[in-house]
């Protein structure tokens, strides 16, 4: 839907733009595009999002920050994970050599290990759904900051419209003038200021 939306505006600035003023068109005119297009008679620029993410010092920060979240989150469930194996070894052990003095004592344990594994359990979903959540906040944080910067950049641009690429989501095909990817990305690091350096 994107991409046709997108087609279609273009299609209706090359209109506007291309009819002679008496509003007297002839379809061949319309049909061709002219070799003098530039970003002036077609004021329309998009970002190539992932240069953003790839680039911009703020999401460069924020990501290692939040894998260094998520590398520890991991390394907790790991040792975890690590205790419940060997509790359940231990237990089986137990089992095998009739090492428990009642049935009772047994059951015992084993209600522990399936308390250990279903804390586990429970531990790693709130470690993924903080993950997702902090993920979210952090591409919520980029996005506000790359809306901010072209406000202020289409100040004296007069873009009329800027679209954004992931990949070929958008934008399958543009002339290089188009793409304000670097510029976008020289505002926001020239706007980030890093936590350390405050």
């Amino acid at each position: 839907i994107n991409g046709v939306l997108a087609v279609a505006i273009i299609i209706l600035f090359i209109l506007f733009f291309t009819s002679n003023k008496k509003g007297t068109t002839d379809n061949q005119t319309l049909a061709q595009f002219s070799s003098t297009d530039s970003t002036s008679l077609l004021p329309i620029a998009y970002i190539n999002v992932d240069s953003i993410y790839l680039n911009y010092n703020f999401a460069k920060d924020a990501n290692d920050a939040l894998m260094k979240r998520y590398n520890s989150s991991n390394a907790t469930l790991t040792q975890k994970q690590r205790q419940l194996e060997s509790a359940y070894a231990d237990y089986q052990k137990k089992a095998q050599n009739n090492a428990f003095l009642t049935q009772e004592r047994a059951q015992q344990e084993a209600m522990a290990i399936q308390k250990m594994e279903s804390e586990l359990q429970s531990l790693a979903q709130r470690h993924q759904e903080d993950y997702v959540r902090e993920q979210q906040k952090m591409n919520g944080q980029i996005a506000d900051s790359v809306r901010s910067i072209l406000g202020e950049m289409n100040k004296t641009a007069n873009y009329q419209i800027i679209l954004s690429n992931n990949g070929l989501d958008n934008v399958l095909l543009a002339k290089d003038g188009y793409d304000i990817t670097a510029k976008v990305v020289s505002f926001l690091n020239n706007r980030y200021k890093p936590e350390s350096s405050k």
